[in-house]
């Protein structure tokens, strides 16, 4: 099983961009899928997080009315969309899956792990 996250990149604040996440060696329409996020010298973080079935999703405070998640089981993959972008949202991004319809932000609670992509905003 492998999660390959991209999408990550430089941009000023207030820009925009769109993280991709594909999935192989699993199919991911019975998986919840999630975004983590670590800043240097912190702990990692929860983003968000979208059930299976997409009838559920959560999103940490800070990023609610500004980033999306979204997902297409047919094409493997997930996303995040993240609009206007600020300093303190910079991290590397880790997708995350797991089995079921969770949308916990709770770290261990997911199996499957991406290897992260650079997100970095300027100010």
């Amino acid at each position: 099983v492998q999660l390959q996250a991209s999408g990550g990149g430089k941009v000023q604040a207030g820009g925009s961009l769109s993280l991709s996440c594909a999935a192989s060696g699993l199919s991911i329409s019975r998986y919840s899928l999630a975004w983590f996020r670590q800043a240097p010298g912190k702990e990692r973080e929860f983003v968000a997080a979208l059930s299976w079935n997409r009838g559920r999703s959560n999103y940490r405070d800070s990023v609610k009315d500004r980033f999306t998640i979204s997902r297409d089981n047919a094409k493997n993959t997930a996303a995040l969309q993240m609009n206007n972008l600020q300093p303190e949202d910079t991290a590397v991004y880790y997708c995350a899956a797991d089995y079921g319809s969770k949308t916990t932000p709770d770290s261990r609670m997911y199996e499957y792990w991406g290897q992260g992509t650079q997100v970095t905003v300027s100010s």
